[in-house]
């Protein structure tokens, strides 16, 4: 495992282990053995398996990236293009599993606050309009006065 991958990995890891206060590989046995106790850690244990999955698809990659280059002289032919748009395609992988870890992480994503109007909130937790507003003017009523009112 190269360094930043180690870096990347253990970054998260350090998250999830400050966010459930336990090591992840507690974690992992606690998240098998009742996996409906917690469903966010359940959530969190899953993704952070795919995203290592991703993270050896990449250095798989990598690797053969490397070895092929090693191979090469001059200008690169189709074979090596190829697997140089797996590995940018493996780090999009990664990338985006470490987002959702991330997002799956943060208590104050957007989506995950309190509820709003959208998802069910009750209609008096909904609050007033943004701007100030008044009730439109009907066309062709607008200084006609009223019988009986004076101004």
């Amino acid at each position: 495992m190269s360094e930043f991958s180690e870096e990347v990995m253990g970054v998260v890891t350090e998250r999830i282990e400050d966010r459930f206060q336990m090591p992840l590989a507690d974690l992992r046995r606690a998240v098998q053995a009742a996996p409906q106790a917690n469903p966010e850690a359940t959530s969190v244990v899953r993704w952070y398996g795919l995203l290592a999955e991703s993270q050896d698809a990449l250095e798989t990659a990598e690797d053969a990236l490397v070895e092929a280059l090693g191979t090469q002289s001059g200008e690169l032919d189709d074979s090596v293009m190829e697997l140089a748009h797996q590995v940018n395609a493996a780090v999009a992988a990664r990338d985006g599993r470490v987002m959702v870890v991330d997002y799956l992480l943060d208590p104050l994503a957007p989506g995950k606050r309190e509820l709003g109007a959208w998802r069910g909130a009750d209609p008096a937790a909904r609050r007033a309009p943004a701007l100030p507003t008044s009730a439109p003017a009907l066309p062709g009523t607008r200084g006609i006065p009223t019988r009986g009112v004076t101004r």
